[in-house]
């Protein structure tokens, strides 16, 4: 990594998905000492093509996080997010392929995004929480297994029947090089936002990385999402998704959540409501409930609606992070 790149408090934030990619863009201009430690359990997909016919790990999260906090702009940016349309390669992206073929060369995934991280310029780092080939696998609460990322929200649709716990096979896989070092060297570590069952909870399944958590002298923040999600979150409150992180990092160890209290516009909202997704705004019940935890809960308007995707705003998610390290 560059010189240049090892400035400002150390920020681990831990996820995937879309969710994460967005909040990179605006905690990389905090810091440069960021890293985004990233779950390899999707399956679904163009990662789960490539995962399918190479037998890699899937990309598509860490290519997201690795486009977010890279310094490179312009036509490079354009041609990494590059999704073909047509033929056998139709619905893959570029970013996707850069890192199957890196994937080629270095015989190793973790080497393969180790080296994309060079050729991006990535302010901080991304890394695999894993390099293990690993399925999510979920308990819904009537009993059913359902296997593989992908079919855990849909199934829990089909059958009615909530999420009880997810799980990987194999079981307490290994935790990638330098992903529990970095962990216990932090600053702060920021949970989320992203798919909690099938983006942040998983990362929590690898071995040694619930414990180093706890361990470290970091701040430890929740950001909650803002919409709940068909299939895994449905009917969540702002309290009930610390609750989930709970079971399985432990208690006490959350100590602030920054949610929106910003209502947002029901023209923004339709699309969501249509596929039975509703708006999470912290009420006065989550207030008393985390008060009662010792948790600090950070709400202020964090709504930002782009091309009619429902977003965090990166910039005053970063304002909130430099607040606290200032502190």
């Amino acid at each position: 990594m560059n010189a240049k790149h090892k400035i400002g408090p150390r920020i681990v934030v831990i996820g995937g998905g879309t969710g994460l990619s967005v909040i990179l863009r605006g905690i990389k201009k905090v810091t440069d000492n960021l890293t985004a430690i990233v779950t390899v359990a999707d399956n679904g997909g163009g990662s789960g093509v490539l995962r399918e016919d190479l037998g890699m790990l899937p990309p598509g999260d860490i290519r997201s996080c690795l486009l977010a906090m890279a310094d490179e702009e312009g036509i490079m940016m354009e041609v990494l997010n590059y999704r073909f349309t047509e033929g056998r390669l139709g619905g893959q992206s570029f970013g996707n392929l850069l890192i199957a073929a890196l994937n080629g060369i270095c015989g190793n995934f973790e080497e393969a995004v180790a080296k994309t991280n060079e050729i991006l310029r990535v302010r901080g780092q991304v890394l695999p929480v894993t390099g293990k080939n690993v399925d999510l696998c979920a308990v819904l609460e009537n009993g059913s297994y359902v296997y593989g990322e992908s079919e855990i929200p849909q199934e829990a649709i089909r059958q009615n029947s909530p999420i009880a716990k997810v799980f990987l096979e194999p079981e307490k896989p290994e935790a990638a090089g330098k992903v529990l070092e970095t962990i216990r060297k932090a600053d702060m570590i920021i949970i989320g936002p992203g798919s909690l069952f099938t983006s942040i909870i998983p990362n929590f399944l690898v071995d040694g990385v619930c414990e180093e958590i706890k361990a470290s002298m970091a701040r430890k923040i929740l950001i909650c999402n803002m919409m709940t999600q068909p299939g895994e979150t449905d009917k969540y409150s702002v309290c009930d998704h610390v609750e989930r992180v709970a079971e399985y990092l432990g208690d006490n160890i959350i100590e602030y959540v920054i949610a929106n209290n910003k209502m947002i516009d029901a023209e923004a909202l339709k699309p969501y409501k249509e596929d039975n997704s509703d708006q999470i705004m912290p009420t006065d019940k989550d207030r008393r409930l985390l008060r009662e935890k010792g948790i600090t809960l950070i709400e202020n308007n964090f709504v930002d609606i782009k091309k009619g995707y429902i977003r965090h705003d990166a910039d005053r998610i970063a304002g909130i992070v430099y607040n606290l390290i200032c502190e």
